[in-house]
């Protein structure tokens, strides 16, 4: 679906159908044409409401203000309600003078359409092609295309690059193994001349002495893969670097999963999925900082030589291990991953993980775990994370959950001796994998709740969300204007 911008009046753009979000309450907007209708059918214009009239040709969506995730709903809602129609060109007036409200249209429309049919012998199909930005705006304001055309880029971009973490994260165990991850990693280095991809195999693990990453990938026939994904654009004003948890499968090892537990861990490669295409966007935005995605590819399976709870671990940087369950496996990627992360020397340090159950407790299944130790990072995180439409929330580290990672036997434990508090417990086990330079730097996002949800929320489809693109993007985004 192609979205261009117009410069006309919304009444002068000639197209098969109009979307018209309607703001909660407020039926007699110059838009809305027809009235006497929407009165027939019982439209109420309450929230999130939406009626599509096809005798004349329009669709109305209400949202509750001109913020951006309320515009990027309601105008997802709008096309899910004509996606089968044969309209194949579609109109929509701008709803703010500024790039936020053309950002946040093209998003809803692009994040909104997305549809993942690839086991499917019967595919998704819509006639719809193009849709239409009018640079007329809700308050009789007509704005300078060009003024917005930078937004709209950014839009394509990221929701192009949101659905691409999508469909390898909806992609089946059996076709997105770790050496198959890797593959597409290194084809994006070469679709793109300023990205650079490493891979590394088994041996490498060993010299780079990982061995809490091999101990969990070997019990699999599949091997793991360290992926390290690089961008070096020239003056570079910071460094990013962003690891990401890469379990293609994760069974629960000989701490087996129940069945039904099993089933959607196909999404424990989300992070990685998310780090892979955070630089491919940075890439393609031209940001002005060096980024690298460091990713630990790998299945937790079961075997005769499977690591076993009672095991203990030596790290990469020489901090030893008790398992007490290897369920909490990714947590042990995660740890030799951000040591190696630390090496390229970064001055923001973010690991992205479908890391803990108890994250989605905390704070439901849709908003990701901000924690770390700057609170002043996280703040300014959380409210870079929002303003792309992704919902996270703040966690607070404290000493006492610290001492519940103690072990008698090894430095630490890799689960807590509380049940409680655990996505926290998991945030502070990886804390202890970062020196003391980089304290303030990391930020560890736990996103197993929006990652991957059996049903549809918002514009998000049922599966996977590609949570963590928009808002580390975002993020980055923000820090670039604030270096001009």
């Amino acid at each position: 679906m192609q979205i261009n911008l117009i410069d006309k009046n919304i009444t002068d753009i000639k197209a098969d159908c109009e979307i018209v979000l309607v703001l909660e309450k407020n039926l007699n907007h110059k838009w809305i044409k027809d009235k006497n209708t929407l009165e027939t059918v019982g439209f109420k214009g309450k929230s999130e409401e939406c009626v599509f009239l096809a005798s004349s040709n329009r669709v109305y969506s209400v949202i509750d203000s001109f913020q951006n995730d309320d515009i990027r709903l309601g105008v997802a809602s709008a096309y899910k309600a004509i996606k089968k129609t044969t309209y194949k060109t579609v109109k929509v007036g701008l709803y703010l003078d500024d790039e936020s409200s053309a950002r946040s249209l093209s998003e809803g429309l692009l994040l909104g359409s997305y549809s993942f049919d690839k086991y499917k012998s019967k595919k998704d199909t819509t006639s719809i092609k193009e849709v239409l930005i009018s640079s007329e705006t809700y308050n009789d304001i007509k704005i300078d295309i060009n003024f917005i055309k930078d937004s709209v880029e950014i839009a394509k971009i990221l929701s192009a690059c949101t659905n691409n973490t999508k469909d390898i994260v909806n992609t089946t165990p059996y076709d997105m193994t770790p050496e198959k991850l890797a593959i597409y990693a290194q084809n994006l280095a070469k679709e793109i001349d300023e990205l650079e991809c490493f891979v590394g195999d088994e041996k490498f693990l060993e010299n780079e002495k990982m061995g809490a990453f091999l101990a969990v990938s070997r019990a699999s026939s599949e091997k793991p893969r360290f992926i390290h994904l690089s961008y070096k654009p020239k003056n570079s004003k910071k460094r990013f670097v962003f690891v990401g948890k890469g379990l293609t499968y994760d069974s629960g090892g000989l701490s087996l999963k129940p069945s039904d537990y099993m089933v959607t861990m196909k999404s424990d490669k989300s992070g990685a999925s998310a780090a892979i295409h955070i630089i491919k966007a940075a890439a393609l935005l031209k940001l002005p900082f060096e980024i690298h995605a460091v990713i630990g590819a790998a299945e937790n399976m079961i075997g005769g030589n499977a690591y076993k709870p009672d095991d203990v671990l030596i790290a990469r940087n020489g901090k030893s291990i008790e398992v007490r369950n290897t369920d909490a496996e990714g947590r042990l990627v995660l740890a030799d991953c951000l040591d190696f992360a630390q090496d390229l020397k970064p001055d923001y340090l973010f690991d992205l993980a479908t890391l803990t159950g108890a994250c989605v407790v905390a704070v439901g299944e849709y908003t990701s775990g901000v924690m770390g130790n700057s609170t002043i990072l996280k703040r300014e995180f959380v409210k870079s994370a929002l303003q792309s439409g992704e919902l996270a929330s703040s966690l607070p580290f404290n000493r006492y959950l610290r001492k519940l990672l103690k072990s008698s036997i090894a430095d630490m434990s890799n689960i807590a001796s509380s049940r409680y508090g655990g996505a926290l417990t998991a945030g502070l086990f990886l804390d202890n994998f970062i020196k003391d330079e980089f304290k303030d730097k990391w930020l560890h996002l736990d996103i197993a709740g929006p990652a991957f949800i059996e049903k549809d929320w918002g514009y998000n489809q049922c599966g996977a969300s590609g949570a963590g693109v928009r808002m580390c993007v975002n993020f980055m985004i923000n820090k670039a204007k604030e270096s001009k």
